[in-house]
């Protein structure tokens, strides 16, 4: 498994947006939804579009800009485009994994794009083989658009219903034929989706409201769990092909993934962050003259722990923003230099202080360790942590780049002895009953928390010795 080798962090596999408007440029708000979606991913992306009889894709890795240096493409009439954005976690070099993916079937030309991961991968891709498929490349997302393209139904939207109903796991979707775009949401509702509408009447569907925001749309409302939605020229037809006995929206959208701008399933991700920091204070009451972040994704948090506490907020750590991801070997000489790279304390601000430092999570402790090294440096007298997640101890088959479990710190150690490890002076992890209370957007019940709890709402896929995933991309 590929990992950020700096950043002790897990990563949101892809982001998606679908465009339908007869008026908008289509690839030039393509390219600029998948900005506001580009923390979903950063290694490549893509964009799909029609002319109205065939679809073209436009595809490179890298960043969006990157992929799009020269321009996008202009020489196309047509009103409907998909795009995505995607982080993986193997063969991220291989150009052929890159979405959208576009193929022909009976019907005409379809492109697809998906966030998420199945997890009946083996046996859809055994039974695909041995029905003469050849695959092009190493993810899941080939196994839907084929399953898509061979059903023998009538009708796509009856083909769409037949293919969710064999696939497991987790996906939000974005589709397109010449004359059609459609959003797709799993069963449970893992990964998040919603409607937007544009000013000149069209309509968005993206991964995240931010992504309606950065073009100007209003939101409408969220893809709904188990639900096909079809726009074309006749309006927008919801299908629903199954829904689960419970919802299952991915906890981890609220405590991280999620840019804090944006709405899901109804809940705001920026107030959901405060809550936690609010909660955070209330399990601990730590006695300390300042809180500060890791910066980004524990700044919203801290800022509420500082609100219910009166401790002081102020910026401690600065990130150098002009630093992408590096892939670097394991070796802790090069991982500090690394981190040190990306961060650096303001001496002035921790100087002689007990810090609350908040972050987001703790994956496998190293770089939280590197960081209270570089603050008692500085001369902060004691270091208190507190994180916005529990301990992490179970692996994520739903669209996650987790580390296999063997490498969870937190699926080996004590909380004692994490904080041992990374040498703070004290520790806290937020309780599930904390986190849950601080997005109350969302019921307990409809939160998925088995990355912390082990309760999985799916069968999972089959793990080797060593604890790792048997899926693909």
């Amino acid at each position: 498994m590929m990992y950020d080798s700096i950043w002790d962090k897990q990563h949101e596999e892809c982001g998606v947006i679908g465009i339908f408007d007869k008026t908008l440029d289509i690839p030039r708000y393509l390219y600029w939804g998948l900005f506001a979606l580009q923390h979903r991913g950063q290694e490549s992306g893509g964009i799909a579009l029609t002319d109205g009889h065939d679809i073209h894709t436009y595809r490179g890795m890298g960043l969006i800009s990157t992929v799009f240096e020269k321009g996008v493409p202009e020489d196309l009439g047509g009103h409907i485009g998909i795009g995505h954005v995607r982080y993986s976690t193997t063969g991220s070099n291989n150009p052929r994994n890159i979405q959208p993916l576009a193929v022909y079937s009976s019907f005409g030309q379809i492109a697809l794009a998906h966030n998420g991961n199945l997890t009946n991968t083996r046996e859809l891709r055994e039974e695909l083989d041995a029905s003469g498929v050849t695959f092009q490349t190493t993810m899941d997302t080939e196994l839907i658009v084929n399953l898509i393209s061979r059903s023998r139904q009538n009708t796509i939207v009856e083909r769409i219903k037949e293919s969710m109903n064999r696939i497991q796991g987790a996906f939000s979707i974005v589709a397109m034929t010449k004359d059609r775009l459609y959003g797709i949401r799993d069963a449970y509702g893992f990964r998040p989706l919603c409607i937007g509408r544009t000013t000149t009447g069209g309509w968005v569907i993206a991964s995240e409201t931010c992504g309606l925001d950065a073009l100007g749309a209003t939101f409408v409302r969220d893809v709904q769990p188990g639900e096909v939605v079809e726009i074309s020229e006749d309006g927008v037809k919801s299908y629903f092909y199954g829904k689960a006995d419970r919802k299952q929206v991915c906890s981890f959208e609220y405590i991280y993934f999620a840019r804090p701008d944006s709405v899901i399933d109804g809940q705001d991700i920026y107030q959901a962050r405060l809550n936690m920091g609010k909660e955070m204070w209330n399990e601990t009451q730590y006695d300390a003259d300042l809180v500060i972040s890791v910066p980004d994704s524990g700044n919203t948090a801290a800022i509420g722990y500082s609100m219910a506490s009166g401790i002081p907020f102020n910026h401690g750590l600065i990130k150098n923003r002009y630093m992408g991801r590096t892939f670097i070997k394991p070796n802790q000489k090069e991982r500090e230099l690394a981190v040190r790279m990306k961060l650096n304390v303001v001496k002035s601000v921790v100087q002689g202080k007990r810090i609350v430092m908040v972050d987001d999570s703790i994956v496998r402790g190293t770089t939280s360790g590197i960081i209270c090294k570089m603050l008692r440096e500085a001369g902060a007298r004691e270091v208190y942590m507190c994180v916005s997640a529990p301990p992490i101890m179970y692996s994520c088959f739903y669209g996650i780049d987790t580390s296999v479990r063997k490498e969870l710190i937190a699926s080996a150690l004590s909380v004692e002895e994490i904080r041992k490890y990374i040498g703070v002076d004290k520790l806290h992890f937020i309780s599930i009953d904390g986190l849950c209370r601080a997005i109350p957007g969302i019921p307990k019940e409809d939160l998925c928390l088995a990355c912390f709890n082990n309760d999985y709402p799916t069968d999972i896929p089959v793990t080797n010795e060593e604890g790792e995933k048997y899926a693909l991309e």
